[in-house]
């Protein structure tokens, strides 16, 4: 494909909104990661920390947890389809990223569990048990389908996250 026909347009401030609303309104996600050189998805409760990135509450009993511990390189992808029309017709937003873990013995575990609570009420009930931790992200790239002809590669400062270090 040459550089003219290329589906992929100049990301714009436009682009940036619907990706970084799409990260504001999504409760859950879709995690890839690699479990024994294999891709591995499931679905992941999804939230923002405090400075905007991605976060999630997981079990270590899980094996996108244990797939994280090894390797943490991973993606997640927000966005939900619409009530109507065709599913591939809606925004969808796909990270690349690398995770941290949060565990509970980390100073950081008491206010990143208030600031997730506070989106994530049911989780009252187990955010506490001893396998649960956080996995704070930290996007390297996206890609934002915002639907027919609209895709965009952004970086982490196109979705107001810092670089990572």
């Amino acid at each position: 494909m040459t550089q003219d026909s290329s589906p992929i347009r100049p990301t714009d401030d436009e682009a940036r909104a619907l990706a970084t609303g799409l990260m504001d309104d999504a409760r859950f996600a879709a995690i890839g990661v690699l479990v024994d050189g294999a891709p591995m998805v499931s679905r992941v409760a999804f939230g923002r920390a405090p400075n905007g990135a991605p976060l999630i509450l997981i079990s270590s009993l899980s094996q996108h947890a244990k797939a994280l511990r090894t390797d943490p390189a991973a993606s997640l992808l927000v966005g939900e389809p619409g009530d109507k029309g065709d599913p591939l017709t809606h925004p969808r937003l796909t990270l690349q990223a690398r995770a941290a873990f949060i565990d509970h013995d980390d100073p950081a575990y008491e206010e990143m569990a208030a600031h997730w609570l506070r989106d994530h009420p049911k989780a009252k009930l187990y955010i506490g048990f001893g396998d649960f931790h956080f996995a704070l992200f930290s996007v390297t790239g996206a890609f934002l389908n915002g639907g027919f002809g609209q895709a965009f590669f952004l970086t982490p400062a196109d979705l107001g996250l810092s670089e990572p270090s």
